[in-house]
């Protein structure tokens, strides 16, 4: 299998966004919970993280 660095993928998982950004996991999963949430994509009852969405929310972002 071939391994992607996490910089390069499109798509993160919960525990690659939280290795990513330094935001646990519980508070990723309660972030997507939100149906406005813009980096946020569900496969079934899988959901995965827009890296470059989630990197703007996180430029805009004071305080989670």
């Amino acid at each position: 299998m071939i391994e992607i660095p996490i910089w390069e993928k499109s798509n993160l998982t919960i525990e690659e966004a939280a290795v990513y950004s330094g935001i646990g996991r519980n508070k990723l999963r309660e972030l997507t919970e939100n149906e406005t949430c813009t980096f946020v994509l569900w496969i079934g009852t899988k959901r995965l993280i827009k890296r470059r969405k989630f990197d703007e929310f996180i430029d805009k972002a004071y305080s989670l």
